[in-house]
């Protein structure tokens, strides 16, 4: 077995009268996250992690901004592809840790539902994801509303393949 730790990262503005995603839950705000997809920055730095992780690039390569199948896609549909590939690969997580950086709204009633939502795509029980929500102390556009940042780390198992 070979042990490798993956790391992601996405940030994505804020605009109002869309439907704000994060950790596949549906929160009440006044602005959503802009994006191709649903914009759910928490699940694509998520999907970031597993995949380099797993050696295989990043969301942008799996899911082209140009390929129209991903329009306006939840984002849990994503991370349901990414898992099919990685278990297919031999690939089993340990843990995932994140972070929410929003200025509003406030995460922490929503931690619970985005661990519900998430882990049984991810395959984890709920104490082997972590999320923590922090705020960005009203510096730049994050701090100013105007944008949610999101980072994640994961750990996984690969099944060590004939090669090497």
């Amino acid at each position: 077995m070979k042990i490798k730790v993956g790391f992601g990262f996405d940030i994505h503005r804020l605009e109002k009268g869309r439907t704000l995603y994060l950790g596949g839950v549906e929160i009440p705000h006044p602005a959503g996250l802009v994006g191709r997809s649903d914009g759910d920055a928490l699940i694509h730095a998520l999907v970031d992690a597993l995949l380099g992780a797993a050696g295989e690039g990043d969301i942008g390569q799996m899911f082209p901004v140009d390929d129209s199948r991903y329009f306006g896609i939840r984002s849990t549909r994503l991370l349901e592809d990414v898992m099919q590939r990685l278990i297919k690969k031999g690939v089993r997580i340990i843990n995932l840790d994140s972070v929410i950086v929003a200025e509003a709204p406030r995460m922490a009633p929503y931690i619970n539902k985005m661990k519900a939502a998430l882990c049984p795509i991810l395959g984890v029980a709920e104490d082997d994801l972590g999320i923590k929500a922090k705020t960005h102390e009203k510096m730049g556009d994050i701090g100013r509303g105007r944008a949610i940042a999101c980072w994640a780390v994961v750990l996984v198992q690969i099944k060590k393949s004939g090669k090497g």
